[in-house]
């Protein structure tokens, strides 16, 4: 299996106009902030066009009419984003093939404690005294830190980085598929493959029946201290800060970034691409539909997202609009018997 591709084969692939050099060979795939000499990218999101004037990549993915703003070599398509999509898959097996190479069994120190049905995959390392329970599946290119506690039945998916103090509960899930789906011209879904990972710091606790998923290109990423509670999802390539806690039922969609000592009450959702600043706290069942810029706490519930202390007002507001209409109604009656 190719470990990489010409620029020629690949927009013949996705009957492309090159507009550049044919001659290039792409090893790699990553987005236009992290994407280096020698790899792919792609512009689907118009809030990402100035990184275009940044990007490193050798060939960028664009439409007709991004195309004619960009001065380095492109790949002209109808759909960029259907067309990252499709070459994901390109990039993803020559990946595979990459680890394929040489595999080596799992490195597990005598003070490691391990349950019955336990699976540790090729190139794993588990750090100096940690706790794996029964029936946990921890696949290939593993890193667990020291003195972990991975409880029965989690899931770790290949190439995840845990850090040392890790406490996992039962059933969560860690590194599985991003949800990344790109529309084709017939209606249907052509799935994005996530090449990306999880990455996660020291002192972090999961909860039972969480779900993070791994990256698109980049990782996702938990860091250090963070708490989370049970049945709580964090989509691909989301970043939760440092010493942030999150209460059961919390909700992060892709690419958002949450800062450092934020409090989520429960059943909180973040839409995605939006980001939430240092020390905020968001009170239970709060929708965040947009960035937070600056400290406090937020709330919206049946109201847009705002100041919790200005939600307060408006919610006991919300329960006197019935009273409130009657009486702009008797209003309009008086006011029509004065006119005549």
């Amino acid at each position: 299996m190719r470990t990489s591709f010409t620029v020629e084969e690949i927009a013949q692939f996705l009957d492309a106009e090159i507009r550049g050099s044919s001659v290039k060979s792409l090893k790699g795939i990553n987005s236009l902030k992290d994407a280096k000499k020698g790899d792919l990218s792609f512009l689907a999101n118009k809030n990402y066009s100035a990184l275009l004037k940044e990007t490193e990549a050798s060939f960028v993915i664009l439409s007709q009419a991004d195309a004619g703003k960009y001065d380095g070599d492109c790949l002209v398509v109808k759909d960029p984003y259907l067309a990252y999509a499709r070459i994901s898959h390109w990039f993803a097996a020559a990946r595979k093939t990459k680890k394929k190479i040489s595999g080596e069994p799992a490195i597990i120190p005598g003070s490691v404690q391990i349950g019955a049905n336990t699976c540790i995959g090729l190139n794993s390392v588990i750090g100096e005294d940690s706790i794996i329970g029964s029936n946990v599946s921890i696949g290939e290119n593993v890193t667990i830190g020291e003195k972990a506690q991975i409880f029965s039945n989690v899931s770790i998916y290949n190439d995840v980085v845990i850090g040392k103090n890790a406490v996992i509960h039962s059933n969560s899930v860690i590194g599985s598929d991003g949800f990344g789906m790109a529309r084709r011209d017939d209606g249907s879904w052509e799935k994005i493959a996530q090449l990306g990972s999880v990455s996660i710091g020291d002192n972090v606790e999961i909860g039972a029946c969480c779900t993070i998923d791994r990256g698109a290109l980049s990782d996702t990423e938990i860091h250090s201290g963070v708490k989370m509670d049970n049945h709580i999802q964090i989509a691909h390539n989301a970043i939760i800060g440092e010493n942030t806690v999150m209460a059961a039922y919390c909700g992060v969609a892709g690419s958002s970034v949450i800062g450092k000592n934020c409090i989520f009450a429960g059943d909180v959702c973040v839409v995605g691409h939006v980001k939430v600043c240092d020390n905020v706290m968001v009170t239970a069942r709060t929708l965040v539909t947009k960035s937070i810029k600056e400290p406090g706490s937020y709330s919206s519930g049946t109201t847009p997202l705002m100041n919790t202390q200005n939600w307060r007002k408006n919610t006991a507001r919300f329960s006197q609009l019935d009273s409130m209409a009657r009486s702009i109604v008797e209003l309009q009656k008086s006011s029509k018997l004065i006119k005549h």
